[in-house]
């Protein structure tokens, strides 16, 4: 079966390898925006799930590259709205309509052109959600929550207040963060460098992931690391709260100090979900 966006990505790819010379190319400009209307519809995305791949998922380097053109060729332009607002007029902000089926409650939040919302997701302000961003169905982005540029955020996740999702744009064949769906991301998390949650995993606020940080599963006695070949994986149904691990070295030793650590202390059953019953309401 033929790629659909095969097109699409050649001219993209030729552009981006053109650096400067793209700049005021009518044709560059065309590409881009064709892009940008397909991330917005979802019908293109930087990452999206397969199978046959070793973490489930396939990165689309193109995509990232694509976006990468648009600031190239943008120029600066002001919002337009009576705001002080001033940024390349490739990515203006999003606007709906109520036929979208999505909320936006006021109060200062903002969607970036080339991001996707799909229907009946919920932005409590203030929260941002950034350029090649995915966001699927009954998602719950609450305040002060930022969803990264081309980051991936399956059904039913919620982010919770002043969760992190960090973006990834460059290197370009680099996973991006991925959360699976009925991830609940505790208040003050942070999930970054191209972690994937897997589906219904919870992360208990201030858990911060990073792919420098090895995980301590202590309920199957693991140790779960990323490496040159993958990211870090937080497996489906964990639930991951912050902890802490002794320095078994030096001076740290001596002062008894320790670091931060992720640690798995469960994985998901009855009494988690009756915890979690109260999040259908608010949506």
């Amino acid at each position: 079966m033929s790629d659909p966006f095969e097109y699409l990505r050649t001219r993209l790819e030729k552009f981006a390898a053109a650096g400067g010379d793209a700049v005021g190319d009518p044709g560059a400009a065309e590409a881009f925006l064709e892009l940008r209307l397909a991330l917005e519809a979802g019908t293109v995305r930087a990452a999206e799930p397969d199978p046959s791949a070793a973490t489930g998922w396939r990165v689309n380097p193109w995509v990232k590259q694509g976006i990468l053109l648009g600031f190239r060729i943008g120029q600066l332009q002001s919002s337009g709205d009576g705001l002080s607002f001033v940024d390349k007029d490739t990515f203006p902000a999003r606007r709906f309509s109520p036929e979208q089926g999505i909320r936006i409650v006021p109060g200062g939040s903002s969607v970036r052109a080339g991001a996707r919302l799909a229907s009946s997701v919920v932005m409590m302000p203030p929260s941002y959600v950034n350029v090649g961003a995915y966001v699927d169905e009954g998602t719950m982005i609450d305040s002060h929550a930022l969803v990264g540029s081309c980051a991936q955020i399956g059904k039913r996740v919620h982010l919770s207040a002043a969760a992190q999702v960090g973006g990834v744009l460059e290197p370009v064949n680099a996973s991006p963060v991925i959360l699976e769906d009925d991830v609940l991301v505790g208040g003050n998390c942070g999930v970054y460098e191209g972690t994937i949650v897997r589906r219904r995993a919870v992360l208990a606020a201030g858990t911060i992931l990073t792919r420098g940080t090895p995980v301590y599963d202590v309920v199957r006695g693991e140790v779960l690391r990323a490496d040159a070949d993958k990211p870090l994986i937080i497996p489906e149904g964990a639930v991951v709260v912050p902890g802490a691990r002794a320095i078994k070295k030096g001076k740290a030793k001596e002062w008894g100090l320790s670091v931060y650590t992720p640690i798995i202390a469960k994985y998901r059953d009855e009494k988690t979900e009756l915890s979690l019953a109260l999040e259908d309401l608010l949506r």
